[in-house]
């Protein structure tokens, strides 16, 4: 059979013997050019730079490169990149969560939306319905917002801010399955939640006292926000929002709310409305002021209780006010009544660099407590001013109130054990000090009444010229050179009075801004700091005064005048205290039967029975009756 062979393929051992060695030259150079290949790509995928990670990458679309001139790449460094913008991994939580902060004094309960408090127990204090009183208003902060909330000058933002859910982790031991946490095992919760190039930051870090201490850091796209920690709107001892249907106290005290700060280290304060006197005034609180001030502290009081910052670099504090406004009736037991504004005060600090560092104070206005919170000094520690004259004694009484509410104080401290035995024994004590000064008064009235035949005879002389005359000056000469040669004071006829009513307004100073005569007991009295719901003292009053003005005799003053201040007087003085505390009641009825007392006693005295004499003389002169009638009455 013929062989059949490929022309193109010559066995090995054939003509020339070259075949073989053009295979395997061929195959070296294929194996060469796929080395270089694969050489080429490799060295090319070492020089160029490694794609951004996914997380680190934005959606762009490709970009051609565009063709550079010779200059043109040569300007450019080596390294050049185009530039990735960093965005930080989305932080935040699934549901609100809450955690409640516990030591001695406070139960905080923390919410994770907006990091905020949703309410702030005092476990010392209570309200009018006997349970432990919560700092957070509720009807207040459901309208305007929850403490330690941030307030920003972007709405949108503060809403947001407001509204996260924040991750919560805690320093120390963790709260609970229940979620509550006992200080100090817990010492700081902190808040973090990050989203679309927004970051939030919020430490919250607690001790065994009062004060709280806030880091509160706002950053968007890598740059500092300016976001303040807030205090919106109002104090738990402000009952008057709670509904009708509630326990609550009759008293709006919301009225008595002050702004108050510390500049330089003097006080000052005002109202929501302000106040003015004469040629002196105070501008109320303006609602979303910003005031960037050097403040040691800021705060919000009401009679008992303060909320109060204190930031860590007060010459870069940045401070805004907060007025808000809720109509209620004008008489909180009729709710039919006509609905006049009640205003609430709110406050929220911050630091002008972005990052906010400051304690806060939210707690009773004791004396001993606020003494022992201090602001931040010169050499950068708390070491400044204390927090004490949040307590607003007054500048001038606080001379007098001071002194006796620390004596009201002892004696509580010391065997009396209450506040209302305490203020009626310290009256005591006064009303028998002061007792040389009523019978100095009564010897005054008794030479007056003597000299008063002279006086008139002086008056007769000058009767026939006009008042306008000025002669008549030296009829009022010559009556005082008559007093002063019977040795006769008229300062000294006036001095009890000048001496109980300072003593009166300090009561009133201690009543209105002591912690301890919240709600201290006395008999039917079960708030020394509240009205008499009974109007058993007010009557009391009325009916001492007025028995006491009547039996007191007034020879230089007409019968009919005297029935007449024996029922003005009292009843000026018993409307006025009907609805002031029950505690300034206590004292001034306690007072008003010492002085009948020892009006009693004087009348029984040869000083009294002259002066009833000689009343008894005049009157009968005067009025052509019988003497023996009028003393009769007597």
């Amino acid at each position: 059979m013929a062989e059949i062979r490929n022309p193109n393929l010559q066995g090995p051992g054939g003509d020339g013997g070259s075949s073989g060695g053009d295979m395997r030259g061929m195959m070296l150079v294929m194996a060469l050019v796929l080395l270089v290949f694969f050489g080429f790509d490799y060295f090319r995928q070492k020089q160029q730079p490694p794609p951004p990670p996914a997380a680190q990458s934005l959606s762009q679309p490709p970009s051609q490169p565009q063709p550079q001139t010779p200059a043109a790449a040569a300007a450019l460094p080596e390294t050049a990149s185009a530039p990735v913008l960093a965005v930080s991994p989305s932080v935040s939580a699934s549901a609100e969560t809450l955690t409640a902060i516990e030591n001695e004094q406070y139960r905080i309960v923390f919410t994770n939306r907006g990091a905020q408090v949703k309410s702030w127990v005092l476990k010392k204090y209570f309200d009018t319905a006997g349970k432990p009183l919560d700092m957070v208003q509720p009807q207040a902060a459901q309208n305007f917002g929850y403490p330690l909330s941030l307030y920003t000058y972007e709405p949108q933002l503060t809403t947001q801010l407001n509204q996260a859910l924040y991750q919560v982790s805690a320093s120390g031991a963790q709260p609970s399955a229940t979620g509550v946490a006992e200080v100090p095992a817990t010492n700081a919760l902190t808040f973090h939640y990050s989203m679309g190039g927004l970051d939030v930051v919020k430490t919250v870090r607690f001790d065994s006292s009062y004060v709280i201490t806030i880091e509160a850091a706002v950053k968007r796209n890598g740059a500092p926000v300016r976001a303040l920690v807030e205090w919106p709107a109002g104090l738990g001892d402000m009952e008057e929002f709670l509904p009708a249907s509630s326990t609550r106290s009759p008293v709006r005290t919301s009225a008595s709310s002050q702004f108050t700060w510390s500049l330089n280290g003097k006080q000052d304060s005002t109202g929501a409305t302000g106040s003015s006197f004469l040629f002196w005034s105070h501008p109320g609180v303006s609602g979303n002021e910003t005031l960037n001030l050097p403040y040691s502290y800021a705060a919000i009081t009401d009679l008992y209780f303060v909320s109060a910052f204190l930031p860590d670099n007060p010459e870069r504090s940045t401070l805004v006010t907060l007025h808000r406004t809720i109509d209620l009736p004008s008489r909180l037991s009729d709710p039919t009544s006509e609905k006049t504004p009640a205003h609430l005060l709110g406050l929220a600090m911050g630091d002008t660099s972005g990052f906010t560092r400051l304690r806060l104070y939210a707690g009773p206005k004791a004396m001993d407590v606020l003494a022992s919170v201090r602001t931040i000094g010169p050499d950068g520690k708390p070491t400044g001013q204390s927090l004490e004259p949040l307590i607003q004694f007054g500048s001038l009484l606080g001379i007098i109130a001071k002194p006796l509410y620390l004596a009201l104080r002892y004696l509580v401290e010391h065997g009396v054990d209450n506040w209302g035995w305490a203020i009626i024994i310290i009256t005591v004590i006064f009303n028998l000090l002061i007792l040389p000064t009523r019978i100095m008064m009564m010897k005054t009235s008794l030479k007056t009444a003597r000299i008063q035949p002279k006086v008139e005879a002086i008056k007769k002389r000058y009767a026939h010229l006009k008042t306008t005359d000025p002669k008549r000056a030296e009829m009022n000469t010559e009556i005082m050179d008559l007093h002063k040669s019977e040795g006769i004071n008229m300062v000294g006829g006036c001095l009890p009075l000048f001496i109980q009513m300072p003593l009166f307004f300090a009561y009133f100073r201690v009543l209105q801004n002591t912690v301890e005569l919240r709600q201290a007991h006395w008999f039917w009295l079960r708030d020394l700091s509240a009205p008499d719901p009974l109007h058993i003292l007010p009557i009391l009053i009325i009916i001492t005064m007025f028995l006491t003005q009547y039996i007191t005799p007034s020879p230089q003053m007409d019968k009919s005048q005297q029935r007449m201040m024996a029922f003005m007087m009292p009843a000026i003085f018993g409307m006025m205290l009907w609805n002031y505390a029950s505690g300034l009641s206590l004292y001034w009825g306690t007072g008003n039967i010492i002085n009948l007392a020892i009006q009693v006693g004087i009348n029984l005295s040869p000083i009294g029975k002259e002066l009833h004499a000689i009343a008894d003389r005049r009157a009968a002169k005067k009025g052509g009756g019988n003497p023996k009638t009028i003393q009769a009455r007597r």
